[in-house]
């Protein structure tokens, strides 16, 4: 149940997130268009309810509630920064705003976007960690949550890995070719505004 939860809150994910756009830039309707992708968090609210309730009703502890911690985790963490990303997109391509800019490619401008990657990696692996450890608590028998405990390993050895390519960045910093800028700031062209309208 909870795998098919946690996929149905992955389609769902992007449902509202192409309805949210759709409604901003195609159908001119920026509010209805904003509160659709307001939305997007209800789907882990979803989710984590519906975790607690299989716990609380019995279930053993298994990889599928790790899973969702991690899948929560991962929302918390990159969730707003794709949402950002294809907005950007959208409003460029559908409502008249100018392209939005690439990340840096080079130097040291680059080792900042990877390292600013890498901080939503580790919010959701301590996002994953704290509802993890919620869940042991919950349970609070030392024989079911081996699967839970081991999941918090998962959820940082990828933040490991992760930092490990950010910091490759840092030590190895790529460099521009001749006549070629060495790097800008990372941002979507007015990612902020286009959310508040």
């Amino acid at each position: 149940m909870i795998v098919a939860l946690i996929a149905a809150c992955e389609i769902g994910f992007w449902v509202l997130l192409a309805a949210g756009l759709a409604f901003r830039y195609l159908l001119r309707m920026p509010r209805t268009g904003l509160a659709l992708l307001l939305c997007e968090p209800l789907l882990e609210v979803v989710l984590l309810v519906a975790t607690a309730l299989d716990l609380k009703n019995g279930a053993d502890p298994d990889w599928t509630h790790g899973l969702a911690a991690l899948y929560i985790g991962y929302t918390v963490g990159h969730g707003h920064r794709t949402v950002k990303w294809l907005d950007g997109h959208a409003a460029h391509r559908f409502g008249g705003a100018p392209p939005p800019r690439k990340p840096p490619q080079y130097g040291m401008a680059r080792a900042r976007h990877e390292g600013r990657v890498w901080l939503g990696t580790v919010l959701g692996a301590a996002v994953a960690t704290a509802l993890l450890q919620l869940a042991v608590w919950y349970v609070d028998d030392p024989s079911r949550v081996t699967s839970l405990e081991s999941w918090r390993y998962v959820a940082w050895r990828a933040a490991g890995i992760h930092g490990l390519v950010a910091l490759s960045y840092l030590i190895w910093p790529r460099k521009a070719p001749a006549g070629e800028p060495a790097g800008e700031p990372e941002a979507v062209t007015g990612p902020k505004e286009r959310l508040h309208r």
